[in-house]
């Protein structure tokens, strides 16, 4: 009873108090996480994380690691590692993370599936999420999540996300469940260059997040980008390198008054 109540308990604080850190609630890949934590739209592996909708809109096909640093802390450090394979019938991603460290550490392993039906794409993602506090016990759970974009136009793109779709709880024995988060999304491509995005995200414990991004492409392998969110309020920049098959992105977030953080990802495209 003891180790349950403490696990409960650790698990609350990590969702709630300190939104968006775990491998769940979290926006991975430094490329989304620059331009304001924007999670529907997504053109790398990180897909598979951020809406499973995403994989087939931009045919992926590439490997990704990402590293996300929080606040000082190595407690909240996250380490990331995607992949995506476009085949036939569309594309297959898969992914796993970890957060935290040894006291108080969670895990997500999955696989995803995304398909395109004319202006349409839709993905799923089925994921095993383990959370441990050190001595005091393990929860585990199956996440159901899915996700769509819809091409309004060449310039228009509207998209959607439900993360744990099935309201898993944290274990058997535990009556905490995880965060159900709901992201809608527009994105807005004025020119080959500049792209803008706007996104609101609603988890059922907390306020909505309203989320702004804007990316710009200074040279054919430098990009630009910056993005704020509410609540609370953050500002964040980051770089993207790319070079022929090689991706490198850097992004920096700014959070009062918990302080800062900083992201870095690899993608390598299997496109021949």
């Amino acid at each position: 009873m003891k180790a349950t109540f403490l696990l409960s308990f650790f698990c609350a604080f990590s969702l709630t108090s300190l939104a968006q850190t775990d491998p769940v609630t979290q926006v991975h890949g430094a490329h989304n996480q620059s331009l304001g934590n924007i999670r529907v739209f997504d053109k790398s592996a990180f897909a598979h994380f951020n809406n499973p909708g995403a994989l087939a809109t931009y045919d992926i096909n590439q490997l990704a690691g990402g590293y996300d640093h929080r606040f000082g802390l190595a407690e909240l450090n996250t380490v990331t590692f995607a992949g995506a394979m476009s085949f036939g019938s569309g594309v297959l991603g898969f992914g796993i993370a970890r957060f935290g460290s040894k006291l108080f550490n969670q895990q997500t392993l999955g696989i995803s599936y995304g398909n395109k039906l004319g202006i349409v794409s839709i993905g799923s993602k089925l994921e095993w999420f383990q959370t441990q506090v050190e001595g005091f016990g393990t929860g585990n759970a199956v996440i159901f999540s899915l996700g769509g974009i819809a091409d309004l136009s060449p310039i228009f793109s509207l998209g959607a996300s439900i993360s744990n779709l099935n309201r898993a709880k944290l274990g058997k024995n535990s009556t905490q469940r995880i965060p159900t988060g709901i992201s809608l999304g527009l994105s807005y491509h004025p020119s080959k260059q500049l792209n803008f995005f706007g996104e609101v995200e609603k988890d059922i414990l907390i306020k909505p997040v309203y989320k702004i991004g804007l990316e710009y492409e200074l040279h054919e392998w430098i990009e630009l980008r910056t993005g704020v969110n509410s609540n609370p309020g953050r500002l964040f920049f980051g770089l993207g390198l790319n070079y022929e098959k090689f991706g490198l992105d850097l992004g920096y977030g700014q959070v009062n008054p918990l302080g800062s953080t900083t992201n870095f990802s690899l993608t390598f495209d299997l496109d021949p």
